[in-house]
């Protein structure tokens, strides 16, 4: 937000912010809407004020009461998923108004998410990474499914076809997705190899979401992306899983 702009309008977009978001700092805030941290402590205390349930993390941050004044429209999360997928693809956009616009539409929509959906669709945010612009190339009909799993960390039992054309199954544990090259690309420990490998979406032929969870992985996605790299440099001609 703009410098200058009417501090109602701040209040507003910061309870919507509130409301989108499980935790939100003051830094957070006073980065996106241009103002001092300082004014930021005085916003909050404005809404609290005002009536609007604020809790206090110390050393955390801001976030709303579960429950406050959520709409009536709820998403599935599926849904969910689905709009934080498309956010992600949009970000790749070379129009900025539209990667704006868009990205402003998804927080609002983010604000209706119930408390239980909001670490999960930061969790698939963190965990989705765009390479290219989206193709309408329907190669797969497992990504919903693949984002569940990953999300709610179940184990996944699949029938593979590599692109070497052996045939495997595999006990595996999702971590992150990738859109790489006009394909879904999963990335997930696989039990079978004990080690992570990715995997073609478009070659898993068979899926199956297990009810038994696993440990998350203390991992992000661009420690995986450095290890992998140390590992590409060393075998270069190894091919994907």
């Amino acid at each position: 937000m703009e410098k200058g702009k009417p501090r109602l309008v701040r209040l507003t977009a910061i309870v919507t912010q509130l409301q989108s978001k499980r935790i939100v700092t003051a830094t957070e805030l006073a980065a996106k809407y241009k103002v001092s941290i300082r004014t930021i402590y005085r916003d909050i205390r404005t809404l609290e004020q005002s009536g609007i349930p604020i809790y206090t993390e110390e050393g955390k941050g801001y976030s709303l009461v579960d429950g406050y004044k959520l709409p009536p429209v709820m998403f599935t999360e599926e849904e969910a998923n689905a709009l934080i997928t498309a956010e992600q693809i949009v970000n790749k956009n070379k129009d900025i108004s539209f990667i704006e616009k868009y990205s402003s539409a998804v927080e609002k929509i983010k604000s209706v998410l119930k408390y239980s959906q909001r670490d999960k669709s930061s969790l698939l945010t963190e965990r989705l990474d765009i390479r290219t612009n989206l193709e309408k190339h329907v190669t797969s009909s497992h990504l919903m499914q693949l984002q569940i799993a990953l999300t709610n960390y179940k184990l996944l039992q699949i029938s593979y076809l590599s692109l070497q054309n052996v045939k495997t199954k595999r006990t595996i544990e999702p971590f992150a997705l990738i859109h790489n090259n006009d394909n879904w690309v999963l990335i997930a420990f696989c039990r079978l190899r004990k080690d992570f490998r990715a995997f073609r979406v478009d070659c898993i032929q068979q899926l199956v979401m297990l009810s038994t969870s696993f440990d998350p992985h203390k991992l992000t996605l661009q420690e995986y992306f450095d290890m992998a790299r140390k590992k590409w440099e060393n075998t270069p001609d190894t091919p994907m899983t």
